[in-house]
């Protein structure tokens, strides 16, 4: 296992190198002036050529990254060059926001999909088909229009919860939840829908198998067959799409953010793009690049739980 963890880490560093080559060269290539940004409407192009070379953007591309690279090496991300805040600052921020964002709206997902998975495969017959069609739904309907709708009846018309904003778990562990109900029902449906049609289909491959059927005739209880037999043999592939669930929700957060004022990561890159803050989208695409690179070593690991022959390849 250590093995394999030491060869994960080792692939996520050229991983890491090319999302972060690639968002420098792409973000500095397109639209968008932030010397003239920060300067206004009023700005001449002189003074738009001297902040540009005051901080150092009249450099090539090439030398532009080496100097944020040398720096993002040690710990430094760089500093806006709109706000002049430090990104690490600026991301720590906000980090707490987007993580129980997508932390709680995966657990929802998993949670509720694994049981209306279980449910539609032992069933069958119209649960099944309505889990197909629910499975279609989740992923047709976008997430933000959900939430809009989310905001009209639980906020608007009955007033049960708060349309917008966000209370950190650390000022109030109540307000905290009524403040990620919403987000997190509109960020997990899709999850719900994909997890629940996984689990069926893993579910009712395995409960056909021989073995299974070697354990009913030998008299084993039919939860302790479902729970400890079906269930951890049909877990690779709901692991696997909760894994590409939460990376997916990561940019599903840009939207949910906005729609929901929650003061994270995604709508901290809308806004870095808006305003030509290259430095702040920079330090966002690494940070998702690390999170895709815990996801999947995440993911790795459950593997080996599962299945110990994992473990020695």
């Amino acid at each position: 296992m250590a093995h394999l963890i030491l060869r994960r880490l080792l692939l996520a560093i050229p991983l890491l190198f090319i999302v972060s080559v690639l968002t420098f060269v792409l973000t500095n290539l397109g639209p968008g002036d932030p010397a003239a940004t920060i300067l206004g409407n009023s700005a001449t192009p002189e003074s738009i050529a001297a902040l540009n070379h005051q901080l150092g953007l009249d450099r090539s591309i090439a030398v532009q990254y080496w100097n944020w690279l040398h720096a993002a090496l040690s710990g430094d991300l760089g500093t806006s060059v709109v706000t002049s805040q430090s990104v690490g600052q600026a991301i720590s921020q906000r980090l707490g926001a987007t993580l129980s964002l997508v932390m709680l709206s995966t657990l929802v997902a998993v949670v509720i999909g694994v049981g209306l998975g279980l449910v539609s495969a032992l069933r069958g017959g119209i649960l099944g088909r309505v889990t197909d069609i629910l499975s279609i739904g989740g992923y047709v309907i976008p997430n933000f229009w959900l939430g809009l709708l989310l905001v009209y009846f639980f906020s608007v018309s009955l007033g049960w919860l708060p349309a917008t904003g966000y209370v950190s778990p650390a000022d109030s562990i109540g307000e905290w939840i009524r403040s990620m109900v919403l987000p997190v029902l509109a960020l997990s449906v899709m999850g719900i829908t994909g997890v629940a049609k996984q689990t069926r289909d893993a579910l009712r491959e395995v409960m056909s198998r021989e073995f299974i059927t070697a354990l009913r005739a030998d008299g084993f209880p039919e939860w302790q067959i479902i729970l400890r037999h079906g269930l951890r043999n049909a877990a690779i592939p709901i692991v696997t799409v909760t894994g590409v669930l939460f990376i997916g929700m990561f940019g599903g957060t840009v939207l949910i953010e906005s729609v929901f004022v929650v003061p994270g990561i995604g709508g901290l890159a809308v806004t870095s793009a808006q305003t030509g803050d290259f430095q702040s989208l920079q330090g966002v695409a690494v940070v998702f690049g690390l999170v895709v690179v815990g996801a999947n070593l995440a993911v790795d690991l459950l593997y080996g739980w599962f299945n110990p022959k994992v473990r020695v390849q």
